[in-house]
């Protein structure tokens, strides 16, 4: 087979895989639905909500758990990938409601956040006591019962991912470490102002490490490796590579929080800014800024009320520092790191062309 055409047919076993994913993924949904509705009709809006969610998406994890799944010698659109990759995309539902409420966000992928849509609910329906409350006890829900969806789709695999399994165990970590991480990211908002700032770019390093990096891309390739029934030193060899590769997946993140375009992103210019994230890039620039560019940056994080000018110029602050070019010079070592590990993958040509797909567009986008 020519290189074209075995390129073609990785991508097209990529594309069947996203299809089967999402057949997968609506046929849950739906189920899930019907057995809720015999509740009440009531909850009808938290389906609609995950439904919303799930529907659309990079499919970022799922594809890294099946591209990880073929690499140890799973079979083409084998059911348990697929399957995996459901639950893993209802976790990554639960993470984003979640997310959004603890960071204040009113916008989600160019629409409104779980939270602000039953807000806006109560609004119609002129019901009473405080709107917002109601929009984010009920945003909760919703994301406590994607919680509850993951852990059955995840179930459902079968012996594969039966409870003392690798995949399991992995599955769990992915699980815990993520609130962890979640939890170090709320308190670095309260703490970074005291802290020195030495100690900044690494207390954020780490916040990346957890809340982000590990279940972006690390734990989604081993949980369909280890499906596939891998052994102790394949999944070590996706780790020197997907480790680096989602810790510059999220510092991608980071400089699009700042300096993304609004249009491409679908969330305000300058949110990171407003929710008052303490981000590898904001550490380097309150580390290297002027003491008044510094002072102007510390006092403006987590103001709701930041303008347009008031964040562009913060970016400037930013930039004029060397912070966005320290952080960029970052992903690109990051990036060089996981793509070295790459070409020593012990996976078939395929696999590792689609995890070098998956890379790239991970490290490169621009939303």
């Amino acid at each position: 087979m020519s290189a074209q055409a075995a390129a073609s047919a990785q991508q097209d076993e990529q594309a069947r895989f996203r299809e089967s994913l999402a057949h997968e993924l609506t046929r849950f949904i739906e189920g899930r639905a019907a057995a809720m509705a015999r509740v009440s009709a009531d909850v009808a809006p938290l389906m609609d909500a995950i439904s919303g969610l799930v529907t659309g998406g990079k499919r970022l994890r799922a594809l890294f758990c099946y591209w990880g799944w073929r690499g140890a010698g799973g079979e083409v659109l084998g059911r348990e990938a697929v399957q995996a990759g459901v639950a893993l995309e209802l976790f990554q539902a639960a993470a984003l409601i979640h997310d959004d409420i603890i960071d204040r966000s009113d916008i989600r992928r160019g629409g409104p956040s779980v939270h602000r849509r039953f807000g806006q609910l109560h609004r119609d329906n002129r019901w009473a006591l405080d709107e917002e409350r109601f929009g984010q006890a009920a945003a909760i829900l919703t994301g406590d019962l994607c919680l509850s969806f993951c852990e059955e789709a995840f179930t459902a695999i079968g012996p594969a991912a039966g409870s003392t399994t690798a995949a399991r165990r992995i599955f769990n970590t992915m699980r815990a470490e993520v609130m962890a991480g979640q939890y170090l990211d709320i308190l670095e908002e309260v703490v970074g102002p005291s802290r020195a700032r030495s100690e900044a770019v690494a207390a954020a390093a780490n916040v990346i490490r957890f809340k982000s990096a590990k279940y972006s891309t690390e734990h989604p390739l081993a949980i369909g490796a280890a499906l596939a029934g891998a052994d102790e030193e394949l999944l070590a060899a996706y780790s020197r590579f997907s480790l680096p590769l989602g810790e510059a997946f999220q510092l991608r993140d980071d400089v699009l929080g700042v300096f993304g375009d609004p249009q491409t992103t679908g969330k305000p210019a300058g949110d990171d800014l407003r929710e008052g994230k303490r981000t590898v890039l904001v550490a380097y620039a309150l580390e290297r800024s002027t003491a008044a560019g510094a002072a102007l940056l510390e006092e403006s994080l987590g103001r709701q009320d930041l303008g347009d000018d008031d964040v562009e110029r913060l970016r400037e602050i930013i930039s004029t520092s060397g912070a966005l070019d320290a952080t960029e010079t970052l992903i690109d070592g990051l990036s060089t790191r996981a793509f070295e590990a790459l070409g020593e993958l012990p996976v078939p040509a395929d696999v590792c062309a689609a995890l070098q797909g998956l890379g790239l567009a991970a490290v490169q986008r621009a939303a």
